[in-house]
């Protein structure tokens, strides 16, 4: 589609100490695009996307969301932008329809829509007979629903997910997949974290492995693969780089 969503231009982010986190990191996610962001723990991954969301400040480089800058033009981007982080806190005294209306009051989406998106989600990860029980009686993976399905209701531009599939158990994740290719084809740009390699093979386009906050890898999955599996890219590029 070839229009720009996502792009990160040489952001940089080190911690007290000397530690850096992210250095000189730059990447373009497109409309359409499922984008996979790859690498150990403790590589960077979290601390990128926690910049690109408004979460953690930063102070070299730069990130625009949808033409709009993530320092000075906070509330532009997460208008268009939804985020689910590997461990979800929601509001544990409000029931599942409740969070998720508040999340639909916040967005401005009108009755109608709201109904119908939360009835084809809440029905989609079997989560509908609970909408009204507290949030805080749920399991984990009942909580990662939640916030998925309240990332999804106001068809974000662009959707961040990092390790999205930890923790959802194998129908739910399939499920999630479904959906993933579904926005793609309506247009959103999805970037999401995973170190879960045969996954994001069969479901990105387009991969950028990260090591010790800098970029290592970067291109279409088939210009890196070239025949070879993810996860022989991704040993070689951890080797070369040692």
């Amino acid at each position: 589609m070839g229009n720009t969503v996502l792009e990160i231009k040489n952001y940089t982010k080190s911690y007290g100490g000397g530690k850096i986190a992210a250095d000189n990191v730059s990447l373009t996610v497109e409309a359409g695009d499922i984008f996979g962001f790859i690498g150990h723990n403790g590589a960077g991954k979290s601390t990128t996307i926690r910049a690109v969301v408004g979460v953690l400040d930063f102070t070299e480089g730069e990130i625009f969301i949808d033409g709009h800058s993530v320092k000075t033009e906070p509330i532009e981007c997460k208008k268009v932008t939804a985020y689910i982080p590997d461990n979800p806190d929601l509001y544990e005294n409000l029931t599942g329809i409740q969070y998720l209306n508040f999340v639909a009051d916040v967005f401005g989406i009108g009755a109608k829509d709201r109904e119908d998106l939360i009835k084809k989600y809440a029905d989609a990860f079997e989560i509908t007979d609970s909408l009204g029980d507290l949030i805080s009686s749920y399991s984990h993976g009942m909580k990662q629903k939640v916030a998925i399905i309240g990332a999804l209701i106001h068809s974000p531009k662009l959707l961040v997910l990092d390790e999205p599939f930890v923790g959802l158990d194998p129908k739910a994740a399939f499920k999630l997949k479904e959906i993933m290719h579904e926005m793609c084809e309506n247009g959103t740009a999805i970037f999401f974290s995973t170190h879960v390699l045969d996954v994001a093979e069969k479901l990105c386009n387009k991969v950028a492995i990260i090591k010790q906050g800098r970029i290592i890898d970067v291109g279409t999955m088939e210009e890196l693969t070239e025949g070879h599996s993810l996860e022989e890219v991704f040993l070689e590029a951890d080797n070369e780089e040692k």
